[in-house]
C-alpha cells in the first residue's frame, strides 16, 4: 500500500552544511556544488577543511546513504546525489543540503532514488532572484513524498542500483581509456625529445570554431521545446530539446562560469551526434590532420589557467583561447597517433551510448516503480 508523507516526517536530519575552514591539508573532505552531478557525488571537486581550527558538527559528517542536494544558484540548484561513503570523513559546505532518510521508516536507497527523480520540482522550490536562487529548509521539508511498503521500497532500490552499477562499470571503462589517451599523448608528443625541434603555435592554427552558430535558450523555451537533443551547457547536459544544432563530432570547452578544474586544466566535453549549445561553451573541430580526439587529449593535458579572465565571473575568450600556445608536431606523426587511438574513442563513445541507454531506463522504471504502475514480485 502506497502512502504519501513529508519529507521531514521520515527524516533524522535535514539542514545545509557549514561554512568551512579551507585548507590543503588532507584529512577531511568539504563537499560543494560542483561534486553533485548526474545523480553521483563525486569527490575529484572536494576541498578539505581544518577540523581542528573549525569543528565540524557531528550531525554534519556525512554517513554512508546521506541524500545531497544542492541547494544555492541558477542552474547547479536542485540536483541530487547519494553519498555513498569515502576514505575520510566527509562534511559538506553551506550551500548543500543533507537529507538523512531514517531507516525505521525508510529505506535510505529508495528516498534517494525519489527524490533524484524529482531533481526538477525540486529546482523550482527555489526562492530569490536570478543568480541568487536558494532551497529553504521549509520548503524542502514539506515536499511530499510517495511511499510503497517497506519492502517495495527495498526492491525498488535494488533494481535500480543494479542499473546504476552498470552505468557506472561504463563510465570507469571510459576513465581508463582516457587515461591510456592521455599516456600515449604524453609519450608522443610531451615527453617526445624531438618536440624541442618541432615548429611553435598556437592553438588558433589547428582549430576550426563554430561559436557564431550557438543559441541560448531560456529555461521557459526550453520547457517549451522538451524533446530528445541534448542541450548543453557550459559543463554538462543542462536540459533536451526537439531541435538541433550541430551534427557530428566536436570538442565544447567551457568559456565562463566553471571554466577550469582544480588542477588547471579546462572543463571539456567531447561530443557527437545532434545536438544544441548554449553561448557558455566554446564548439570546436580541427584542422586535417588534427582529429577532435587529438585535440581533446590536448586540452585535457594543459593548464590553461594563464588563459582567464574575470575576477568573480571566470572566462575563457576566443581571443585567449586562440593564442594558447603548443607545439606543431609533424603531419606523419599526428595521423600515425590519430589512427592509433581512433579504437579507444570508438569504444568509448559506445560505452558512452550504453550509458544513455541504462539511464534512460533507470528514469523510466523510477517514476513507474515509485507511482505504482510497474509491481516487483518475487523475492527481490
Amino acid at each position: 500500500m502506497t502512502k504519501t508523507v513529508l519529507l521531514s516526517d521520515i527524516t533524522e536530519f535535514l539542514a545545509r552544511g557549514a561554512a568551512p575552514k579551507y585548507t590543503d591539508t588532507e584529512g577531511f573532505y568539504v563537499l560543494n556544488q560542483k561534486c553533485i552531478r548526474d545523480w553521483r557525488v563525486s569527490l575529484e571537486q572536494a576541498r578539505f577543511t581544518d577540523f581542528i581550527a573549525k569543528k565540524v558538527n557531528e550531525d554534519r559528517i556525512l554517513i554512508p546513504n546521506d541524500i545531497l542536494i544542492n541547494s544555492t544558484g541558477q542552474g547547479t540548484l536542485g540536483r541530487v546525489g547519494q553519498f555513498y561513503g569515502s576514505a575520510m570523513p566527509a562534511t559538506v559546505d553551506s550551500h548543500i543540503t543533507i537529507v538523512r532518510a531514517n531507516p525505521d521508516l525508510v529505506d535510505p536507497l529508495f528516498l534517494g532514488y525519489a527524490l533524484k527523480g524529482r531533481e526538477k520540482e525540486i529546482e523550482e522550490l527555489a526562492e530569490g532572484s536570478t543568480g541568487q536562487t536558494e532551497l529553504s529548509r521549509l520548503k524542502l521539508a514539506n515536499l511530499k513524498v510517495m511511499l510503497p511498503d517497506i519492502n517495495q521500497q527495498k526492491k525498488i532500490a535494488y533494481i535500480l542500483r543494479l542499473i546504476d552499477e552498470k552505468i557506472e562499470l561504463s563510465r570507469k571503462m571510459n576513465e581508463t581509456l582516457e587515461q591510456m589517451g592521455q599516456t600515449l599523448f604524453r609519450h608522443y608528443f610531451i615527453d617526445n625529445p624531438e618536440a624541442e625541434k618541432w615548429e611553435d603555435g598556437v592553438l588558433g592554427d589547428i582549430i576550426v570554431n563554430f561559436d557564431s552558430k550557438r543559441k541560448p535558450l531560456s529555461s521557459r523555451q526550453r520547457a517549451e521545446m522538451q524533446g530528445e537533443y541534448r542541450y548543453f551547457g557550459a559543463t554538462s547536459v543542462m536540459d533536451y530539446v526537439n531541435d538541433y544544432l550541430f551534427d557530428g563530432t566536436y570538442l565544447l570547452l567551457a568559456e565562463d562560469g566553471s571554466v577550469i578544474k582544480s588542477d588547471g586544466t579546462p572543463y571539456l566535453q567531447y561530443v557527437w551526434g545532434k545536438f544544441w549549445v548554449n553561448n557558455h561553451t566554446h564548439i570546436l573541430q580541427t584542422k586535417t590532420p588534427f582529429t577532435v580526439e587529438y585535440l581533446y587529449l590536448l586540452l585535457s593535458l594543459a593548464n590553461v589557467q594563464s588563459l582567464i579572465s574575470g575576477a568573480v565571473q571566470l572566462k575563457i575568450n576566443q581571443k585567449a583561447m586562440n593564442s594558447f600556445k603548443i607545439k606543431l608536431p609533424p603531419n606523419e606523426l599526428v595521423k600515425y597517433f590519430c589512427e592509433k587511438i581512433d579504437p579507444m574513442f570508438a569504444q568509448r563513445r559506445k560505452n558512452e551510448e550504453q550509458v544513455q541507454t541504462l539511464t534512460t531506463l533507470r528514469d523510466t522504471l523510477l517514476s513507474r516503480l515509485i507511482t505504482g504502475k510497474v509491481k516487483i514480485d518475487g523475492a527481490g
